[in-house]
């Protein structure tokens, strides 16, 4: 491979390897998000709560393992986008990191606590630290497809709130309300009695109102930047959709599950599609766009983080899967054991 082909592909490379992080991340991360939630959004009593986070105890925080990979990815391999994205966003990605260490806390805290009150007070934590990271991680994902207002040096132009516009929103609902069916989805996988029959209920009846801002904001990306592929990856990804739901009808758990990730999988393919090779758009001259060749690192700093991922990122995947097939069972109230006090000896 010649150095200019070098220096074309790499950057394409790590392009569509961010793309699959952040992917990963919220089909993930976006059941557990959904299932916290859903700690005060639905469950009534303590054996039903217990249910739940029981549900993502083993996982939770290996899930958490693929933001921190597509953040470093996106440092090492794009750090102009980088800088520009955590300088523009700093308000946001702030509070982000401040609802996921809340939500971390509240789940290691929550079955230390003594007294039902403080127990409430977690599940609210962990219910509003996963709806507020959800909303903050889909609005920052929404802005690198949709723009900030840049200068020619890359540097955000305007107040801090330069990048709370509608798109911006969208894009926090949308991850919001994907992060709700997956966490019902999983829900309904992981479960049985009668977290399964209210995931069943849920998924059936508002599975899509759960995605329509998904959908908006994949059509409102792909109508401004996108060709004819990038349109068929959002109709496949409408058809994975309407498939998890007839699945989810037919009491189909598993398809169901796969369904909705195949849905993302496909609608944020279409979405990365239509804006590449643009990383980051300037609204204010499309000259000022952070491109993947403008903000890439060196090339030879991606070969070495290509051979790299080519070694760790399979011995990662294959340990993940075997933490979900370790903890395949499903749960019920039936399992979980009344709440006590452990007094050391």
């Amino acid at each position: 491979m010649t150095a200019e082909m070098t220096t074309e592909f790499l950057p394409a490379f790590w392009f569509v390897l961010v793309a699959v992080l952040w992917t990963g991340y919220l089909v993930l991360d976006g059941f557990d998000l959904g299932v916290g939630m859903l700690m005060r959004g639905w469950a009534r009593n303590e054996s039903q709560r217990r249910v739940l986070l029981n549900t993502i105890g083993p996982v939770w925080d290996g899930n958490e393992v693929w933001l921190i990979t597509a953040a470093g990815a996106t440092f090492a391999a794009f750090p102009h986008w980088y800088a520009a994205l955590f300088a523009g966003l700093y308000l946001p990605l702030t509070i982000a990191l401040l609802a996921l260490i809340l939500r971390a806390v509240s789940i290691e805290y929550r079955g230390k606590s003594r007294t039902a009150r403080t127990r409430r007070l977690w599940d609210w934590c962990l219910a509003g630290g996963s709806a507020v990271a959800a909303f903050s991680v889909g609005l920052m994902l929404a802005v690198c497809t949709t723009g900030l207002p840049l200068n020619a040096n890359g540097d955000r132009v305007g107040g801090p709130f330069a990048w709370l516009t509608w798109e911006g929103i969208l894009g926090g609902f949308a991850v919001v309300g994907f992060s709700l069916a997956m966490g019902w989805a999983y829900i309904g996988l992981k479960t049985d009695g009668g977290p399964r029959q209210a995931a069943h209920r849920h998924l059936t009846r508002w599975l899509p109102l759960y995605l329509l801002p998904m959908g908006a904001w994949g059509a409102l990306v792909v109508s401004r930047d996108g060709g004819l592929l990038p349109w068929a990856l959002l109709t496949l990804a409408l058809v994975a959709a309407l498939g998890a739901r007839a699945a989810a009808r037919y009491r189909r758990e598993g398809w169901t599950f796969v369904g909705l990730a195949g849905s993302l999988v496909a609608g944020a393919a279409g979405v990365f599609l239509a804006v590449f090779p643009v990383v980051l758009p300037s609204t204010l001259d499309p000259a000022f766009h952070l491109t993947a060749q403008n903000a890439s690192s060196s090339d030879y700093t991606l070969t070495v983080m290509s051979w790299v991922a080519v070694v760790f990122v399979p011995l990662i995947l294959a340990y993940s899967a075997y933490v979900y097939w370790v903890f395949r069972r499903r749960l019920a109230e039936t399992h979980i054991p009344e709440s006590h006090v452990v007094t050391p000896v």
